[in-house]
């Protein structure tokens, strides 16, 4: 089946992106892995003769949780069928006040806070120090905020984003701290994935739009908060999405397919 169905782009849909709407000739695949089961089926197809994959994070529905997401089967999958480059979008919160609800965040940093998540496919048998000081590629970082800058969308071209466990939001403690070590967003997914992506060797870029202030401005986080900034603006993100991918060059300048030839022992 995996020799019959080839993706060239992958898309991993956070939190409000759902619908593989924009793929062409939409079918989806079941992938086996190693590591258990992806998220979902995956849809492929075509868009402006671009080969997509596409697969939602959290699973049909949104039932899966972020500490339950099997990061290792969704990045295994994605490589079976030939993905090179990985867009993947996420809501987060905000850690400044000039990043608002609503803007974008195409985010280059991440501090892991998470504790309990698989995330290598290095676990022995061959060693694998897979170099994470610039974990998000180049080449798609810099066509995205162009992009957005483009159609005039508010975008912050950095970003760390601090990933915590979940699924339980932060204290005002928590958050307070983050803001003092210099976090600019904080979310629940981009650690492992981002990491995994690039020891599978594919480029991986976060595209990641503010939903709220975190709690350290004395306004608590809800979940309808969430959904309902994601709702309202979908549209925009799905356009982002849609007019950038036409534009992702055939060759790979960035040095994402190399990242294993100096890092397994």
């Amino acid at each position: 089946m995996i020799g019959e169905w080839k993706a060239d782009i992958g898309i991993v849909g956070g939190t409000g992106v759902y619908d593989p709407e924009i793929i062409e000739d939409a079918h989806e695949v079941k992938v086996y892995t190693p590591y258990g089961a992806p998220s979902s089926f995956i849809t492929l197809g075509n868009y402006k003769g671009r080969a997509i994959a596409f697969i939602p994070r959290h699973g049909a529905g949104h039932q899966i949780p972020p500490h339950k997401i099997n990061y290792r089967a969704n990045i295994w999958a994605m490589k079976e069928l030939g993905v090179k480059r990985i867009v993947a979008s996420s809501a987060c919160g905000s850690l400044r006040e000039d990043y608002e609800p609503g803007d974008f965040v195409i985010t280059d940093q991440f501090i892991d806070r998470t504790r309990k998540r698989l995330d290598t496919f290095y676990e022995g048998g061959v060693v694998g120090h897979v170099s994470s000081a610039d974990p998000i590629c180049p080449q798609l970082h810099d066509l995205f905020v162009e992009q957005a800058e483009g159609h005039g969308y508010p975008v912050h071209p950095t970003g760390t984003y601090v990933c915590i466990e979940g699924p339980r939001f932060s204290t005002r403690a928590e958050s307070k701290l983050f803001r003092q070590w210099g976090c600019d967003i904080i979310g629940m997914t981009m650690y492992p994935e981002c990491m995994l992506a690039r020891e599978a060797e594919i480029c991986y870029v976060s595209i990641a739009m503010v939903t709220d202030y975190d709690v350290w401005a004395e306004k608590p986080v809800s979940s309808d908060e969430v959904v309902e900034t994601m709702r309202m603006n979908g549209e925009r993100f799905k356009t982002l999405i849609m007019d950038a991918l036409p534009l992702i060059p055939e060759e790979r300048t960035c040095g994402c397919g190399s990242a294993l030839a100096q890092a397994l022992l």
